[in-house]
């Protein structure tokens, strides 16, 4: 059997880094990696730089036909073990939800949603005790954020899918973990959007991706369900829950003012 790590959005940011410790042996041993995102040129630097053989798969999740060619890849493989699947292919943009397209909005409740459920769905039965998913939500998934509410809904989603999944599979030995972020220097800022609302809203801090990703496989490992790497953010999620929603986005809306 070989052992098999799959990673979307493995071209840039968590993604990447993701694929960086696990090549490093951070979830144990590997027999290869499939590096999953839209760009092969970038896939293929990011291969060379693995010393664990990879697999490049240049598909893009929001359609319908690169999903199925995903599952069939899984399926066709007969003596695969998938030891991680780590989603973190997605995308958000900062501004007023009547001020964005909507088709942006779609595009990212298929690829923040659809497709983490989706290859959660096909890599199931290729998963044993030990395997784990672990799904990139935020903590716009934990505190509502206005301003950014389309993406803040899809990882809430993320969030709660993971939480839920994770209990169905107890007895299993699988275990599927929700990394829930600040902001991180990464390319999710490139173009984001309102520009005036991501300054605003980014006052709260960045964090380190590399210690994201450590924090999120060890996590996972401990078959812990929901990761929040942060101290300030696990304190921010704590006095939300406390809190009335619509006291936590008023303070939300301050932050935005004084950015």
């Amino acid at each position: 059997m070989n052992d098999v790590a799959v990673v979307t959005g493995a071209s840039s940011g968590v993604g990447r880094e993701f694929v960086r410790q696990l090549d490093a042996g951070a979830g144990g041993p590997l027999d290869q990696i499939w590096l999953v995102a839209r760009r092969r040129d970038v896939l293929d630097e990011v291969a060379a730089g693995c010393s664990t053989p990879t697999r490049v798969l240049a598909l893009d999740l929001t359609r319908r036909e690169d999903l199925d060619e995903l599952a069939a890849a899984l399926d066709g493989e007969e003596a695969l073990r998938l030891q991680w699947l780590v989603n973190c292919a997605g995308f958000g943009k900062f501004g007023d939800f009547a001020a964005r397209p909507l088709g942006e909005a779609r595009d990212m409740l298929l690829l923040n949603c659809l497709a983490p459920l989706e290859c959660s769905y096909h890599a199931l039965p290729h998963m044993v005790a030990g395997s784990r998913i672990v799904n990139l939500s935020s903590i716009a998934g934990v505190i509502p954020q206005p301003g950014l509410s389309v993406y803040s809904a899809t990882k809430s989603f993320v969030l709660e899918l993971s939480r839920t999944l994770d209990h169905e599979l107890e007895g299993t030995g699988i275990h599927v973990t929700a990394i829930c972020p600040k902001f991180m220097r990464t390319g999710f800022l490139d173009e984001p959007g309102d520009a005036g609302v991501a300054r605003g809203m980014t006052r709260i801090g960045f964090e380190d991706v590399d210690r994201v990703v450590r924090r999120a496989i060890a996590g996972a490992i401990a078959g812990r369900q929901v990761v929040i790497p942060s101290w300030d953010m696990r304190a921010a999620a704590l006095t939300a829950r406390l809190l009335p929603a619509r006291a936590v986005m008023r303070a939300e809306g301050w932050l935005l003012r004084e950015g």
